[in-house]
């Protein structure tokens, strides 16, 4: 059995379409972080298995949809991921070969679209996410930005991509990078407790060129230019928060 887990916090626009994208799974977890603009009542227009539970971070939150779920298998998958049907098809047949063997996981490769385009440069494909495990296999981490899957056992990968509909526009990569880089400079603060001139004057440049360059962002035209000017403005937007909070500037 299949239970697809998703977490969701005011996804009134995509969770509709991300659970019509996994409906064929045999059971749908949502967890919704008390939305306020109608996600509970659209996902509970696709499943029964809805529950509330007040923020706990990304890691916490998807090991409550972990342990409501009753599948041996689980399939994590964010509001604005879509499953394809060559994805489904491929996880039906690993599902029937792995029950047989001893596999505690497997990664899935990751077709990121940043302003309806596919980014195919600067390290965004393949991306592999691990996301499809046994339940019994592990749990997430409490790391409160990029928090990890902990699994016991062999993981393999599939082939088939699932695409994630990251930045549909600009001003919403602007919204979404003021959350992560404040995430961001709480766990830098974990492991440091300076930041320095070069942090903030050299780091993001480093972020730009093995985004743009190194990585290939060049072949996806002005959107891999822009896409890697993002990048540079999150390292140093990061580091920034990081060095405001040392200073006792943060209000």
């Amino acid at each position: 059995m299949l239970s697809v887990v998703i977490i969701t916090k005011n996804e009134a626009g995509n969770i509709g379409a991300c659970l019509d994208s996994v409906q064929w799974a045999d059971e749908l977890v949502v967890v919704d972080a008390e939305s306020t603009d109608g996600t509970v009542d659209l996902a509970g227009a696709h499943t029964d298995r809805v529950f509330v539970q007040p923020w706990l971070g990304f890691g916490p939150q998807k090991n409550v949809g972990i342990d409501k779920a009753s599948g041996e298998w689980i399939l994590i998958v964010d509001a604005d991921e879509r499953v394809t049907d060559a994805l489904r098809d491929e996880i039906r047949s690993a599902l029937g070969i792995a029950m047989s063997r001893d596999v505690a996981g497997f990664e899935i490769p990751r077709r990121n679209f940043f302003y309806g385009k596919w980014i195919r440069g600067g390290g965004l494909y393949p991306d592999y996410q691990l996301r499809l495990f046994r339940r019994a296999a592990g749990r997430y981490d409490d790391t409160a930005l990029h928090e990890r899957l902990r699994l016991q056992g062999d993981i393999q990968r599939l082939k088939s991509p699932m695409d994630h509909l990251s930045m549909p526009t600009i001003s919403h990569h602007v919204a979404k990078m003021r959350r992560y880089t404040s995430l961001g400079a709480e766990e830098k603060l974990k492991t440091r407790s300076h930041v320095g001139f070069i942090d903030l004057a050299g780091r993001h440049l480093v972020t730009i060129v093995k985004t743009y360059v190194i990585r290939k962002g060049f072949r996806d035209g002005l959107c891999g230019l822009v896409v890697a000017g993002f990048a540079g403005m999150h390292t140093f937007v990061k580091y920034a928060k990081a060095w405001e909070r040392l200073h006792g500037h943060h209000q």
